[in-house]
C-alpha cells in the first residue's frame, strides 16, 4: 500500500503539473494518473488501497468543505439570502429531472437509474468552485452583491441536497421501500446539520479561547487536527443516526467552520485556512487519482457520444434552474450569466459517489460511473476555464 501511495502522489503531481502548464485543470491529470496506474492499464495499485478509496475520498471532501466554511462570510449572505436558498436545490432538481427524462430514452435504462444518475451528476464541484470563489472574495470581485458568497453557500447546500436524494434513489434502485415522505428528510437534514455545526463551532471557539486564557496555548497545527477529528465524527454521526433522525454531516462540517470563524480572531482563521489549503494539495491527489483507477475505459468509450449528449442536456436544463434562482435578485445580466457559468463544473461529489451504485451491485452502476467520470473530464476544465476567463468581465470589483 505504501508503494501505491508513493506512485499516486508522485505520478499524480507530475501529470497535474503537465496539465497546469497546458492551462487546464490539474484534476484531469490526476484522473489520467488513476486510469494509467489502475487495473485497466498498468495495474500498479495495491488492492487494499482501492478497497478503502471511498473513505479516502470522504476525507478529501471534508478538507475542501472546511476550507469553504472558513472562507464564508455569513453576514454578506443576507444580501442574497433568497437566491442562495433557491440555488441550493432548484438547479440540481432541474438537472436530475433532465436525466430522469433522457436516460431511459438514450441509454434504455429504467427511470430509477435515470434519477440515480441525475443525483450523481447534479452536484456542483467544491474542488473547482470553492478555490475560485475564495479567490474572488480575496480580489474583491462581486463583493458588493456578495456573489462569491452566494455561490459558495448555494453550492454547499446543493451538494447536501443531492447527497440526500442520491441516498433515497439508491434505496429505490436496490429494491428497498421508498416513500416520497422521505424527501422531507432533506430540509430536516439541512436544518439539523447547520444547527449542530453552529453549536460545535461555538463550543470549539470556547475551548480554544479557554485554553488560551489559562496559558495552555494550542498551536494552529493542533487546532487543524482537532477540527479534522471533529469533522470525521460529524460525518460519521450522520450514518450512525440515519435511522433515527436525518442530519447532514457535510453541512455540519461547513457550519462548524463558519461558526468558529465568526467568533475567532481573523488572523488565526486566516492561518488555519492556509493550513487546510496545504492539506488539500494531498487530499485532492488522492481523490481524483483513486476515482480514475475505478474507470472501465472500454465501457466509457462505448458510451461516449450518448454520454456527452446527456451531460450537455443536463447542463442546459440546469442553467434554466440557475437563471430562475437569481431572476428575482438585484444581479444584472452579466452577474446572472457568471452565476450560471459558476454552476457548470462537476468533480468532487461525482468522484466521491460515482462508483457507489457499482459497489452496491446496481446493474446500471458502470453506466453511472462512466458518465460521472466523463462529466468530470468535460465539465471540470470547461467550468474552470469559463470562471477564470469571465469573472473580470462579468463581475464588478469593489472599490475597497
Amino acid at each position: 500500500m505504501i508503494l501505491s501511495l508513493g506512485l499516486i502522489v508522485i505520478v499524480g503531481m507530475v501529470y497535474a503539473k503537465i496539465f497546469d502548464r497546458l492551462r487546464l485543470p490539474r484534476i484531469i491529470g490526476m484522473l489520467l494518473t488513476g486510469i494509467i496506474l489502475g487495473p485497466q492499464v498498468l495495474n500498479l495499485l495495491d488492492k487494499n488501497i482501492l478497497d478503502i478509496s471511498a473513505d479516502l475520498r470522504s476525507i478529501a471532501l471534508i478538507v475542501i468543505l472546511l476550507k469553504a466554511g472558513l472562507s464564508l462570510d455569513i453576514g454578506d449572505l443576507k444580501k442574497v439570502g433568497r437566491s442562495a436558498v433557491l440555488l441550493s436545490f432548484l438547479p440540481a432538481s432541474f438537472e436530475i429531472l433532465s436525466y430522469a427524462i433522457f436516460v431511459p430514452k438514450l441509454l434504455g435504462l429504467h427511470l430509477v437509474d435515470g434519477l440515480l444518475m441525475g443525483a450523481v451528476m447534479a452536484a456542483v464541484s467544491p474542488a473547482i468552485v470553492v478555490p475560485r470563489m475564495v479567490k474572488l472574495i480575496d480580489e474583491g470581485y462581486g463583493k458588493d452583491q456578495s456573489i462569491p458568497q452566494m455561490i459558495l453557500a448555494g453550492a454547499s447546500c446543493d451538494d447536501v441536497f443531492v447527497l440526500v436524494l442520491f441516498s433515497s434513489f439508491l434505496s429505490m434502485a436496490k429494491g428497498s421501500e421508498f416513500s416520497f415522505k422521505s424527501l422531507f428528510k432533506v430540509p430536516i437534514s439541512i436544518v439539523l446539520g447547520i444547527g449542530l455545526g453552529i453549536v460545535i463551532g461555538y463550543l470549539l471557539y470556547l475551548f480554544f479561547e479557554r485554553n488560551y486564557k489559562n496559558g495552555a496555548y494550542i498551536r494552529n497545527s493542533s487546532k487543524v487536527i482537532i477540527i479534522l477529528a471533529l469533522s470525521f465524527l460529524l460525518v460519521s454521526l450522520e450514518g450512525l443516526v440515519k435511522n433515527i433522525v436525518p442530519i447532514s454531516g457535510l453541512l455540519a462540517v461547513i457550519a462548524m467552520a463558519s461558526s468558529y470563524k465568526i467568533k475567532a480572531n481573523e488572523g488565526v482563521v486566516e492561518r488555519l485556512s492556509e493550513k487546510f489549503a496545504k492539506l488539500w494539495i494531498f487530499a485532492e491527489i488522492l481523490l481524483f487519482v483513486l476515482v480514475g483507477a475505478e474507470v472501465d475505459i472500454k465501457y466509457m468509450t462505448a458510451i461516449g457520444s450518448v454520454g456527452i449528449l446527456l451531460i450537455f442536456l443536463g447542463l442546459l436544463i440546469r442553467s434554466i434552474g440557475v437563471f430562475i434562482s437569481v431572476s428575482g435578485s438585484k444581479l444584472d445580466k452579466k452577474e446572472k450569466t457568471f452565476t450560471i457559468l459558476a454552476y457548470t463544473p462537476k468533480a468532487t461529489v461525482q468522484a466521491a459517489i460515482g462508483s457507489v451504485a457499482l459497489a452496491n451491485g446496481i446493474s446500471s452502476g458502470m453506466a453511472i460511473l462512466s458518465i460521472a467520470v466523463l462529466g468530470i473530464i468535460i465539465t471540470a476544465p470547461l467550468g474552470a476555464i469559463l470562471i477564470d476567463k469571465s469573472y473580470k468581465n462579468l463581475l464588478k470589483k469593489a472599490s475597497n
